[in-house]
C-alpha cells in the first residue's frame, strides 16, 4: 500500500526525476562523504546518493517510513535515527558533515537555527526549503526580504540560493515554489561576537519591530551604542544594519555590561 502523505510532518515528497538528478550534482557525493539526510521520505534522494556514497545516516521521524527504509537497505549502507530532527545532536555523528535534506516547512527556520549549533563540526549543507525562506536567508541589508533569519545566518555561513523548484516536482504539490540553496560554514577566522547570547538578543529586539528607528527599538540600550564607531545612525532601522554592525553593537553593550 502506498504510503500517505502526513500533513502533521509536513510530507511532501520529491517525485520529478529532473529535479532529484540536478539536486544530487549539485550536493556531488564522493564515496568517502560522511553524510546526513534529513527526511529522507520515500527515498528520492535517498537511493541515488547511495550509487555513490558507501554508506549514508538518515533521520526520519515517520515509523512506517523508517520501516520501509530498513527493509531496504542493509544497516551497514544506511544508518536510520529514528527521532525528531529538532532533537538531534549532530555533534556525535563526527566532524565533516555533508547534511542534506528537502525540509518540512512546518519547522524549518527552528530547524536553520539548531543546525547552526553544530556548524563547527559541518563542511557544507543543501537544502530545499519553501522560496520564501530561502529569499530570506540570502537577503542583503536594505531589501524587503532582510531580517533575523538574514543576519544570523550569514554571521554563520556563506549562502548562495542554487535555483527554484515548482509544486508539481512533488506529491502531493505544496502551495509554494521551493528552492535549493547551499551552506557553507564560515572559517574559524570569521568575525565572531563577543556572546553569542548577546548578538542574538540584540538582533531578536532590533527586528521586533523592523520599522521603527533603531533608537526607538533599542531605547534603553541606545545610550550605551557609539553609532558612528559601528557606521549605524540611530534613525537607522535594523533592515539596514549588516552582520558585521550588529555584532560590533553587541559587543558595545557587553563591554558596557548592558548585555551578557
Amino acid at each position: 500500500m502506498a504510503h500517505q502523505a502526513r500533513k502533521r510532518f509536513g510530507q511532501h515528497f520529491l517525485v520529478d526525476e529532473g529535479v532529484i538528478d540536478q539536486i544530487v550534482r549539485a550536493i556531488n557525493p564522493s564515496r568517502g562523504d560522511t553524510m546526513v539526510e534529513i527526511g529522507p521520505g520515500l527515498s528520492a534522494l535517498t537511493a541515488p546518493l547511495l550509487e555513490t556514497l558507501d554508506q549514508l545516516t538518515v533521520v526520519e521521524l515517520d515509523r512506517d517510513l523508517a520501516r520501509a527504509l530498513r527493509q531496504t537497505w542493509p544497516p551497514e549502507r544506511l544508518q536510520i535515527v529514528e527521532a525528531d530532527v529538532l532533537t538531534v545532536d549532530f555533534g556525535t555523528m563526527g566532524k565533516g558533515l555533508r547534511v542534506v535534506g528537502n525540509l518540512p516547512y512546518n519547522i524549518s527556520s527552528p530547524l536553520l537555527f539548531h543546525l547552526a549549533d553544530f556548524a563547527d563540526g559541518v563542511t557544507d549543507q543543501h537544502f530545499m526549503l519553501q522560496r520564501e525562506v530561502v529569499d530570506r536567508m540570502v537577503a542583503s541589508p536594505g531589501t524587503g526580504d532582510y531580517g533575523r533569519l538574514s543576519v544570523m545566518l550569514q554571521a554563520r555561513y556563506a549562502m548562495e540560493k542554487l535555483f527554484d523548484v515548482d509544486p508539481d516536482a512533488f506529491d502531493p504539490p505544496p502551495r509554494v515554489v521551493s528552492s535549493v540553496v547551499r551552506m557553507v560554514p564560515l572559517a574559524e577566522d570569521r568575525q565572531r561576537p563577543v556572546s553569542d547570547a548577546a548578538f542574538s538578543a540584540l538582533v531578536t529586539r532590533a527586528f521586533a519591530q523592523r520599522r521603527k528607528m533603531l533608537r526607538r527599538t533599542l531605547a534603553d540600550w541606545a545610550p550605551d551604542i557609539d553609532w558612528d564607531a559601528v557606521g549605524v545612525a540611530p534613525t537607522d532601522r535594523a533592515e539596514t544594519v549588516s552582520p558585521s554592525q550588529f555584532m560590533a553593537m553587541s559587543d558595545q553593550l557587553v563591554a558596557a555590561g548592558r548585555l551578557s
